[in-house]
């Protein structure tokens, strides 16, 4: 029998209980995944702990702390914190604009006292938030197809236009496409996704040609055909693919590839690494890497499909698709079949912004599997 089923009721409000609750599968998964990545970056770093593979155990640990603490925290003050947690972000992209730091030509930081970080990371929290509130006190009927459908889109757009003008056309895709996940889950109707995917489509061309910076259109025309410039704007794809290829089924061994210990393989232990891991553990360590991704998400959703309320569901599913979109648009262009954009491979890639997002995220998945028999209301007596 699961714990749920010997508790009492009022026993699952107990510390312990709550802890018990807990889905440790999924723990250790993600435990699993950021050591492979400690691992890579040990070995491509010559054997050495440092400059990356200490420090990416030291905040993986601190994170999972962190996580495992808000899993404690009731459904309902996430419930009554969405709005809010949106609001700040939206008001620190603004920020961006007005006051944010410039580097390598994109101005994409804040700087608050000693403090430094990205607003866009916050926000890809605080649109799960929002869209999970806002679709809770929406009838079906509505989420399917209504008017109402344009405050969605409008809590989708304003952000994405603030983080694409910094510009990080990367961030702004994930941002975008997690509220559109969002939207689909929460039963939008076929008719207007098709629409929607006709529209897109559409719109491509001229905004690829006439709405994108230079170099943002040179990073997909070099996707279309690295070749045309192998030792300049091709140079990232073509090394990752031969990357890849060289590991063959077994890989040649930790230590022991030569694209990454020969620094031919750029950003070998951030947005690369997944192409450093091909290398040095071949087809079955990647394989088995994709298979931890492929566990992470399948119980992800299968807590997210747990939850008794729709502000859980729609949370968690919401957390659930932006970590999957990043494990797809990395590992897509890692393989070269799509432009360069940054995006890391979550867990496993070296920098601690990006983990401390998805830990938080995942604190929200494990809270709608620890409390998945809370009830959240729409009204203000939602937190009693």
């Amino acid at each position: 029998m699961s714990t749920s089923a010997l508790s009492r009721p009022g026993e699952r409000d107990r510390p312990l209980m709550k802890f018990l609750e807990i889905d440790w599968v999924f723990c250790l998964l993600l435990c699993m995944v950021a050591g492979a990545g400690g691992l890579i970056m040990y070995s491509v770093a010559g054997g050495s702990w440092g400059p990356w593979a200490a420090a990416h155990f030291v905040r993986f640990g601190l994170f999972f702390l962190l996580m495992i603490a808000l899993s404690m925290v009731d459904l309902r003050v996430w419930f009554f914190a969405a709005y809010p947690v949106y609001v700040v972000g939206l008001i620190l992209l603004v920020g961006v604009e007005l006051a944010g730091d410039v580097s390598k030509g994109a101005q994409r930081w804040l700087s608050l006292g000693p403090v430094r970080f990205q607003p866009s990371e916050v926000m890809k929290i605080g649109i799960v938030l929002a869209l999970a509130r806002f679709y809770h006190g929406l009838t079906a009927d509505s989420a399917h197809m209504s008017w109402w459908l344009l405050v969605p889109l409008a809590m989708i757009g304003a952000p994405v236009l603030l983080v694409a003008h910094q510009p990080d056309l990367g961030t702004a895709i994930l941002i975008g496409a997690t509220g559109v996940a969002i939207m689909v889950l929460a039963g939008l109707s076929w008719r207007l996704i098709i629409a929607g995917m006709v529209a897109v489509a559409a719109a491509l061309p001229p905004f690829i040609f006439f709405v994108l910076h230079d170099y943002q259109r040179k990073r997909i025309l070099t996707f279309l055909n690295p070749e045309a410039d192998p030792s300049g704007d091709g140079y990232h794809i073509l090394q990752s693919k031969i990357a890849l290829g060289s590991g063959g089924f077994l890989g040649k061994g930790l230590g022991l590839g030569t694209q990454s210990q020969l620094n031919y393989l750029p950003e070998k232990h951030t947005d690369f690494i997944f192409a450093a891991l091909s290398e040095e553990l071949g087809f079955v360590g990647s394989t088995a890497v994709l298979l931890l991704y492929a566990g992470i998400i399948f119980i992800a959703l299968r807590i997210a499909s747990s939850s008794h309320s729709h502000f859980g569901r729609l949370g968690s599913a919401g957390v659930t698709a932006t970590f999957a979109l990043y494990v797809l648009i990395n590992g897509a262009m890692v393989m070269g079949m799509a432009p360069v954009v940054g995006v890391p491979m979550p867990l496993l890639s070296y920098g601690g912004t990006v983990m401390l997002t998805v830990m938080i995220g995942f604190g929200l998945v494990l809270s709608t599997r620890v409390h998945r028999y809370s009830e959240v209301t729409s009204g203000r007596g939602s937190l009693l």
